[in-house]
């Protein structure tokens, strides 16, 4: 496998291989602000969180990434999941996706921190040579959070994907490169101080 399944923490979160014993916070923190009510993201529904984790695990057997469960490391609670994800090691890149908080984590350290997490063991461990980033067109709460990230946008991927709801969705497409990656840490290690 080329993910081991690794627990990377900071001063704020935890993040912890996705498993089973997550799913009963993964349910609260999404039921937290109903996420997957908002068209723009794809959260599971509350009912169908078991299944997203067994998707996540399988989806670690066969090589295509890693998903976390972001733990609050304050309070001790799942604040939602994040995950490494289709995975092209033999090309040094992984994509970084599946994010989302409760809205009572939201706009606070844990997403940046987590970030600064991920991004350091794709590239200080992984020898990733690009991390992406895609996110619908019409999120521009994502898109903003990513662009703060210091990640480029790249383009736009049109008619990329068809939503739940039918919606045929533009994405857009962000990257952080290796030789961009100390300026970013650099960054994101300011924005934590």
């Amino acid at each position: 496998m080329p993910f081991d399944k690794v627990t990377l923490e900071g001063e704020h979160v935890r993040l912890e291989p996705l498993c089973e014993h997550h799913i009963e916070g993964l349910t609260h923190a999404i039921a937290d602000g109903e996420l997957w009510k908002l068209f723009v993201t794809l959260v599971p529904h509350v009912d169908d969180v078991e299944q997203f984790v067994r998707n996540a695990i399988k989806a670690h057997e066969n090589g295509e990434g890693l998903a976390f469960a972001t733990i609050d490391k304050a309070s001790g609670k799942v604040a939602g999941s994040t995950r490494f994800m289709k995975a092209d090691l033999g090309n040094k890149r992984v994509e970084i996706g599946f994010t989302f908080l409760g809205k009572s984590f939201q706009k606070t350290k844990i997403n940046t921190e987590a970030k600064l997490l991920m991004l350091s063991h794709g590239f200080e461990n992984l020898g990733l040579n690009r991390v992406e980033l895609i996110t619908d067109y019409l999120n521009r709460n994502s898109r903003n959070a990513i662009l703060r990230l210091g990640a480029k946008q790249e383009g736009i991927l049109r008619n990329h994907m068809v939503m739940p709801d039918g919606r045929v969705r533009d994405s857009v497409i962000f990257s952080i490169l290796e030789n961009e990656w100390p300026g970013v840490k650099q960054n994101l290690e300011f924005k934590l101080a």
